[in-house]
């Protein structure tokens, strides 16, 4: 551990994972705190971009094929469970949302089983991200560097959209006060189907990149669900600079956490996760302050 080269090796994990944890957590986040609704079934999407990433792989051969499509048939998904269940149980109540989109995780698992097996599946990346890149002392993989990097440009994208841009004063607008904004003038149903999209877009990216890293499994929407979960509570509902503070909070803690202490890694950010509830239950980083 008093290598430097570990340490770097640890940061470089630590923050490729983050940024996969902010794709997903930005628009499960951004969801609650604009449709005021917890869709449980975004790490079903997640698992639904990772599959159908492949299927295209296999059918055009090119990842980037795949790396473009993936995330358009998610949105058209996640378009389909908008106008037949998230627009009826906006006004349900949390307790019909969560359990509704919680049965969806178990229809999408069947789906994927039917489709493509209880097997996991593997996904080369491309030709000219294979291969390892010299950082400093260490040897790492460019594929992860690509998700670095990936994560960093749709961060500052959202950032700059959000904080500069019409659209993102009614987004936010929107987030604080969506009776207000409504009274305004803005649209606010077609906004909140609009950012809907966006989210289920970023998951199913997240999927695709995701796969030839970790494989596609049944399991994996399910088992990445809960840091996502965790990313915005911590982060703030509602809160872009909250997902990426909560996502390398989370990143960093469950990657070097496991190098350093394997024993307690695993329990660590439940353990951050109730001191956030106890000091800031409204996250670091609240959308409404």
């Amino acid at each position: 551990m008093s290598d430097a080269a570990f340490w770097i090796l640890q940061l470089l994990n630590a923050l490729q994972y983050s940024m996969l944890l902010f794709l997903l957590s930005i628009g499960l986040t951004v969801i609650f705190g604009l449709l005021h609704f917890m869709n449980l079934a975004h790490g079903a999407l997640y698992m639904m971009g990772a599959y159908i990433g492949i299927s295209i792989t296999s059918a055009t051969g090119s990842f980037w094929a795949a790396f473009f499509l993936a995330p358009l048939a998610v949105t058209a998904i996640g378009a389909v469970l908008y106008f037949t269940l998230i627009r009826r149980l906006r006004n349900a109540g949390p307790m019909n949302q969560v359990l509704v989109t919680f049965g969806l995780i178990f229809v999408f698992l069947d789906i994927v089983r039917l489709g493509w097996g209880d097997i996991a599946l593997g996904l080369d990346a491309p030709t000219a991200l294979q291969g390892t890149t010299k950082f400093l002392s260490v040897s790492y993989p460019t594929y992860r560097f690509f998700i670095i990097g990936l994560g960093l440009v749709v961060m500052a994208t959202l950032m700059t959209i959000v904080s500069r841009t019409q659209i993102g004063a009614m987004i936010r607008a929107s987030v604080e006060n969506d009776d207000m904004a409504a009274a305004m003038g803005i649209n606010v149903g077609r906004l909140f189907f609009a950012v809907f999209c966006v989210g289920c877009a970023l998951a199913g990216l997240a999927g695709v990149v995701a796969a030839p890293v970790f494989s596609a499994t049944t399991g994996m929407g399910i088992s990445i669900l809960i840091p996502t979960l965790i990313v915005v509570v911590i982060g703030g509902l509602g809160s872009l600079q909250g997902a990426v503070v909560g996502s390398l909070i989370v990143g960093s803690i469950e990657t070097i956490g496991a190098a350093v202490l394997p024993g307690v890694a695993s329990i660590l950010i439940y353990v951050l996760l109730a001191v956030i509830l106890v000091v800031r239950p409204a996250g670091l980083i609240p959308a409404r302050v």
